[in-house]
């Protein structure tokens, strides 16, 4: 990618280096769930998550400042992170106004091991996620590390998966996660499954319509760039990752799609880069 030199958001929040302290309070068992999702999405054993609590019930994490310890080689991949944010921000602001609306981008934030978010405590170990509840993004960077070891190598694929945790961003924006969580709250787990599928792979479209739009306007691609992203979407496949972890790749258990359906939603919105063209609840 032809990133450096280019603009860097002003909405990266570095909290790497920052420590985590045990208070009294209670974790809600919907942080847990979005962790649980988390670990399954990205390979990671649910029982390592798990332990986060289970060794401690009852207790909550909470930020207290550390001395910093931050990597001085992660120093280029925050760069490059702000301008993939910043890249983001630039195209769908774009493509809100084009529809008389405003965006509103989110705040990302880079921790090391452990972080508070609205939504609870995430690890290292549950990879990158979105909090709906305080419209941040929260990254590890030690995760480029995790893709290449999947096989997804290069700045495109990372870019690709800031660029998905964007689109449920944008699914926050428009209401369509909320319309899901209160459709899932009243539908059995296969079909609470099944809706969590059809939000993911919609996610990814969104990422392609950031690619489409963001090369037209910036022309960041360089050869290669594509098939590093088609390769960190087939990554990140459920039927991949179960097979990873010795498990049966059955439908009922996906709550991201299968590889081949993730390229190819990520593929539809590259193509088209229509928002009208991510209707994966169609």
């Amino acid at each position: 990618m032809r990133w450096r030199g280019r603009r860097q958001s002003g909405n990266v929040e570095d909290r790497r280096g920052r420590g985590l302290v045990r208070s009294k309070k209670g974790v809600g068992g919907g942080a847990m769930i979005i962790l649980i999702l988390a670990g399954l999405f990205f390979g990671e054993d649910v029982q390592k998550i798990l332990s986060l609590f289970v060794g401690n019930p009852g207790t909550q994490t909470a930020s207290t400042p550390q001395q910093s310890s931050t990597p001085a080689q992660n120093d280029e991949a925050k760069q490059f992170v702000s301008v993939v944010l910043a890249e983001t921000e630039d195209t769908w602001a774009a493509v809100f106004a084009q529809a008389g609306q405003r965006y509103q981008p989110p705040k990302l934030v880079l921790y090391q091991d452990q972080v508070q978010s609205a939504c609870g405590v995430g690890s290292a170990a549950s990879g990158p996620f979105y909090c709906p509840g305080d419209y941040q993004i929260y990254i590890d960077l030690s995760f480029l590390n995790e893709l290449r070891r999947m096989g997804a190598p290069g700045d495109f694929a990372f870019a690709y998966v800031i660029a998905h945790e964007v689109g449920h961003h944008i699914q926050n924006l428009t209401g369509t996660a909320t319309q899901v969580r209160q459709l899932q709250s009243r539908a059995s787990r296969a079909e609470a499954n099944a809706l969590s599928v059809r939000l993911e792979l919609q996610a990814d479209c969104y990422a392609g319509i950031w690619t489409n739009h963001t090369e037209k306007r910036a022309a960041l691609l360089e050869p290669g760039d594509i098939e590093e992203g088609l390769a960190a979407a087939a990554a990140v496949g459920d039927d991949r990752l179960l097979k990873q972890a010795g498990r049966a790749p059955r439908r009922e258990n996906f709550t991201h799609g299968s590889s081949q359906e993730r390229m190819e939603w990520f593929q539809r919105g590259m193509q088209t880069g229509d928002i009208q063209a991510c209707n994966t609840f169609g």
